[in-house]
């Protein structure tokens, strides 16, 4: 199954990538939602072999998943390969300029089940892709939204003048 979107955001690109490959943030932020999120690699910057190990609680039953990072293009692209033992992922995140001051984000996730089991799962998200579908764009909408909120404002014309007496 694949659920695809794309929005396009009022900031540049280099600020958008920077927002998009802020590992840290992302792990902070899974660990704030319960999951435990261990490094798997030695690398110290941003670079294809980087490996999280996941585990996390849905539908009542502890989950296992691997992701690692195997594309990755400043500012442009990154992919990422996610394992488990019942589900195979794929995660694409493609940055596109639209102008010096406004980018496209592509996002693309299509996942294969390995078990029976998942092959049911993901048979019942087929039933209601609408949903699942606007679910995803919605989440995708909101960081984007985040992403052009966190951008340093521009400081020029006349309001960045100093008022008389102030330094």
């Amino acid at each position: 199954m694949k659920l695809s979107t794309r929005e396009d955001i009022d900031a540049p690109i280099d600020h958008v990538f920077a927002r998009v490959s802020d590992f840290a943030g992302f792990e902070r932020a899974a660990l704030r939602r319960g999951a435990e999120v261990t490094r798997a690699d030695r690398l110290t910057k941003p670079a294809p072999g980087m490996v999280w190990k996941i585990a996390f609680d849905w539908r009542h039953k502890r989950r296992q998943m691997v992701a690692e990072l195997v594309d990755f293009i400043p500012p442009n692209r990154q992919r990422f390969d996610i394992d488990s033992r019942a589900i195979q992922a794929t995660l694409s995140v493609d940055l596109i300029p639209m102008s010096p001051r406004r980018t496209r984000v592509a996002v693309e996730l299509e996942f294969r089940p390995k078990t029976l089991t998942a092959r049911l799962v993901v048979q019942s998200l087929r039933m209601t892709r609408a949903r699942q579908t606007a679910r995803f764009r919605q989440n995708v909408a909101a960081f984007a939204q985040e992403i052009e909120a966190s951008q340093p404002t521009n400081r020029t014309g006349p309001q960045a003048q100093p008022r008389p007496g102030t330094f």
